[in-house]
C-alpha cells in the first residue's frame, strides 16, 4: 500500500477523532491535513502500525490546537458552542441516530468542561475503544494517570447528561411543541415545556444577534422568546430538521439558514437549549446529511 492509500484508509477515523477533540469542523480538517503532511515527511516504510502512528499524530496535533483555541476563545464574543458538522432539513433523523449519539452538539458542548488531555483520554477510551496501555503510550502518561483522567471525565460528562435516556421520537415531539410555542409567542406554553432551572446558551460570535451570557430559568427564557415574537420578522421561517443527526429547530431568514437550535430533555421538559447563529459555523461549508459526512 502506497503512502497516500495508507493515509486515506484512516482519514475518516482521524477526522472523527479531531472533530470530537475540537468541536470545530474547520479545525478538525486542518489537524487532519497537518497529520497528512507529517505522514508524508516520515519514513512510512519503517512504520509497523500506520493507524497507531496516525492516531497518535492526530491526537497530539489536536491537543495542541485545542490549547491554542482556548486561549483565542477568551476573546470570543459571548459563549462559544461547537460547530455543526451536518445540518439536514429532514425532520426525522432516521439512520443518523448513531451520529447523534456520538457527536450531538449537546455532547460536544459538555466535552468543553474537560481539559485537553483529559478530553483526549476520554474520547480514545469511550469513542475509539483504546485500552489504557495504548492511551498511556499515545499521551506520554502513566496508565494510572490515564485511568484517573478518564474517571474524572466520565463524572463530569454524566453530570451534564439527562438522568434517563429519551427515545428520539419523544424528544423530537417535545422540541416540535417548543418550536410551535416559540413561533406564536406563547409565553405560558414555552415556560411549561422548560424545566424550572432550564438554561439557554446562544452563540452568535459577535456576528449575529444572540444572548451574550447563558440565560437561566424557564420564565426568563420564555420572556426572551415572547419578546422575539413581538419583534417578529415576516422574513423568518421556522422548520424542524436535524443537526449532527439529532432533532433540531432550524430558523431561516429570507430562505437562508440563520440559526440552529438543539435541546437536552428528559422527554417531558427541556433542561438545556443550545443555539448556534454564528454564520461562520452554519454557512454553506456545513455538510448536508445526504453527503455522508465522515465522523
Amino acid at each position: 500500500m502506497n503512502t497516500e492509500n495508507a493515509f486515506e484508509t484512516h482519514r475518516s477515523r482521524l477526522f472523527g477523532l479531531a472533530y470530537r477533540l475540537l468541536g470545530s469542523r474547520s479545525d478538525a480538517e486542518d489537524v487532519v491535513q497537518d497529520a497528512w503532511l507529517r505522514w508524508q515527511q516520515s519514513d512510512c516504510a519503517s512504520i509497523r502500525d500506520p493507524e497507531a502512528w496516525l492516531v497518535t499524530a492526530t491526537t497530539r496535533l489536536g491537543i495542541d490546537r485545542l490549547r491554542a483555541a482556548r486561549v483565542q476563545r477568551q476573546h470570543y464574543v459571548g459563549p462559544w458552542l461547537p460547530e455543526p458538522l451536518e445540518i439536514d432539513q429532514t425532520p426525522d433523523p432516521g439512520d443518523r441516530a448513531e451520529l447523534a449519539e456520538q457527536v450531538s452538539l449537546a455532547f460536544l458542548a459538555t466535552l468543553e468542561r474537560l481539559g485537553p488531555e483529559e478530553r483526549a483520554a476520554f474520547l480514545l477510551k469511550e469513542a475509539f475503544d483504546y485500552d489504557y496501555a495504548q492511551i498511556a503510550s499515545l499521551l506520554g502518561q502513566s496508565q494510572a494517570n490515564c485511568r484517573q483522567m478518564v474517571h474524572r471525565a466520565r463524572e463530569r460528562i454524566q453530570a451534564g447528561r439527562p438522568r434517563f435516556q429519551v427515545a428520539p421520537e419523544q424528544h423530537r415531539r417535545l422540541l416540535e411543541r417548543f418550536m410551535h410555542a416559540a413561533r406564536v409567542g406563547d409565553r405560558t406554553a414555552i415556560a411549561a415545556l422548560l424545566s424550572e432551572d432550564a438554561r439557554l446558551v446562544s452563540d452568535g460570535g459577535g456576528k449575529a444577534v444572540a444572548v451574550i451570557r447563558p440565560l437561566l430559568g424557564a420564565v426568563r427564557i420564555a420572556r426572551l422568546f415572547w419578546a422575539a415574537y413581538r419583534r417578529a420578522d415576516p422574513a423568518v421561517e421556522w422548520r424542524m430538521g436535524t443537526v449532527n443527526g439529532e432533532p433540531a429547530i432550524l430558523r431561516y431568514r429570507n430562505g437562508t439558514l440563520a440559526a440552529v437550535m438543539v435541546a437536552v430533555s428528559d422527554g417531558d421538559r427541556i433542561s438545556e437549549l443550545f443555539s448556534v447563529a454564528n454564520p461562520e459555523k452554519i454557512g454553506p461549508g456545513v455538510t448536508p446529511a445526504s453527503g455522508g459526512a465522515s465522523w
